[in-house]
């Protein structure tokens, strides 16, 4: 009777060992199954180093350091009307101010006055704050080729430095909240003018840093010069419409030669800055220049300079001649030797040293 209960009872001690045995092995299964999805869900949804802001060391790794955040087409944009996305541009366009257009020979009394020619900025990198606001009628009469292209830089120049400023101090300002634990009501509806701006839907400050973003100076110069002709065009006299800017909506001039059934004209501006301007914002918005903008991301994440020869290769859509438009551009860029101006900046004007007095 004793060996029978003595059976028994090792055989139930054995039939538990075994049961807790295999009941921990599923546990500890389930532990390692299930742990890395849990990670992984905290990681994704509040972890995110994005909108991590308690740290400079964390806002330098998420601003320059961090993979290549991309744009989803579908989600990020908010504003497909251009009247949306230039709303400050169209506005400024209705302005009543009637601009002064000045001859050749007076605009060139006014740069030899003031010392402003290109040999200089080339050496100094430092740009006269002159605003032409249309161009001169007689460009186009200006025999000689290169005293035409030098007209043409001059002017635009200075518009192409100041616009890329406001761009660098936006981008400055961006990096400023993204390292702030909170926000001020005035920081707040700063970034709602910008999301509005950029295209973007509200928080998404991954996108909102990838499209504010500067254009090499260079590269704006080409465009410009190939969309005008170096200034003769139609477009750029009548219409100030330095980078052959399509509308559908807004003011423009119908191009001549246009296909039958097209319904799209050149958009006109008010002066040659609020075009400069608009160019920035159709690169920096426009999906068709996503690839533009990624490119400009890698190089910022490498920490080098935004290159016009590498950042052209992504502006084949640009125009209909495709790959054959990119090496006219980078021709341009390379002949004139207008790198030599990416690195330029625009000295202050008269009234910006009256503020500071």
């Amino acid at each position: 009777m004793r060996r029978f209960k003595n059976s028994g009872f090792l055989k139930n001690k054995s039939f538990n060992i075994v049961s807790r045995f295999l009941l921990s092995s599923f546990i500890l299964i389930c532990f390692f199954y299930v742990t890395p999805i849990i990670i992984n869900f905290t990681d994704k949804n509040f972890n995110n180093k994005e909108f991590t802001k308690n740290s400079k060391n964390i806002l330098s790794n998420t601003l320059y350091k961090d993979k290549l955040a991309e744009e989803e087409s579908g989600d990020t944009v908010v504003n497909t009307d251009e009247r949306d996305l230039l709303y400050d541009i169209l506005e400024d366009n209705n302005s009543e101010i009637n601009l002064v257009r000045y001859t050749t020979s007076e605009i060139d009394s006014l740069f030899k006055e003031v010392n402003y020619n290109l040999k200089d900025v080339r050496d100094t990198k430092l740009v006269k704050p002159i605003d032409i606001g249309l161009l001169p009628n007689e460009i186009k009469n200006i025999g000689n080729t290169k005293k035409r292209k030098d007209m043409f830089i001059k002017i635009i120049l200075p518009l192409i430095v100041k616009e890329n400023n406001k761009i660098r101090v936006d981008r400055k300002r961006l990096f400023t909240i993204l390292n702030k634990n909170s926000n001020t009501e005035i920081e707040k509806k700063w970034l709602e003018k910008k999301y509005k701006q950029y295209g973007v839907r509200k928080n998404d400050l991954s996108t909102l840093k990838i499209r504010m973003d500067e254009i090499p100076v260079s590269l704006a110069i080409a465009q410009a010069a190939k969309e005008t002709g170096w200034g003769t065009s139609r477009f750029a006299l009548k219409g100030n419409a330095l980078f052959g800017q399509w509308t559908w909506s807004g003011e423009g001039l119908k191009p001549k030669n246009a296909d039958e059934g097209k319904d799209h004209k050149v958009m006109k501006f008010h002066s040659l800055q609020l075009s400069v301007r608009a160019y920035l914002r159709n690169l920096n918005t426009h999906s068709t220049y996503k690839n533009f903008r990624k490119a400009r991301t890698e190089l910022r994440n490498k920490n080098k300079p935004l290159d016009s020869l590498i950042l052209s290769k992504h502006l084949d859509k640009y125009a209909e001649t495709g790959s054959q438009y990119i090496e006219v551009l980078q021709k341009i860029i390379e002949q004139n030797n207008l790198k030599d101006f990416d690195e330029a900046r625009l000295l202050p004007s008269s009234k910006d040293l009256e503020s500071l007095i």
